[in-house]
């Protein structure tokens, strides 16, 4: 039943932060955020390293790294974000099959072939991984 002045206001969207040291798959990454209702572009990072920086600096709500990358890995990396904002929920994603010892060991909620990305997906990893709406 709906009555007057009773109505929930939107959700703000989902901040993301994409990292991934190859510009062609962050590319692929973007573009997949912007197509996604309910998710905005929070920014971008090449490394481990920035994405630590950039995690402080942007505050996102979410994630997406790749597990592989030059200098400190994505593994590494959402690990030390898991320690400094366990809040924010980190996604890894590669182009190898998910190692599940290796994700429980990062702190990341999920593991994704970098194949599977597509909003629907990322949508629905948000459902499940997301912090619950009040």
């Amino acid at each position: 039943m709906r009555t007057e002045g009773n109505h929930q206001e939107a959700a703000a969207p989902v901040a993301v932060l994409v990292v991934d040291d190859q510009a062609v798959f962050r590319a692929v990454m973007l573009d997949v955020v912007r197509l996604t209702a309910g998710m905005t572009l929070a920014g971008e990072a090449s490394s481990g390293a920035e994405a630590i920086a950039a995690v402080e600096a942007l505050r996102p709500q979410l994630v997406l790294m790749d597990k592989r990358m030059a200098g400190m890995d994505g593994v590494t990396a959402a690990r030390a974000i898991h320690e400094r904002r366990p809040e924010t929920v980190v996604m890894l994603l590669s182009v190898e099959e998910p190692d599940l010892e290796l994700l429980a060991a990062s702190g990341a909620v999920a593991f994704l072939p970098k194949r599977d990305l597509s909003p629907r997906v990322l949508v629905e990893l948000w459902r499940i991984h997301g912090p619950a709406q009040a």
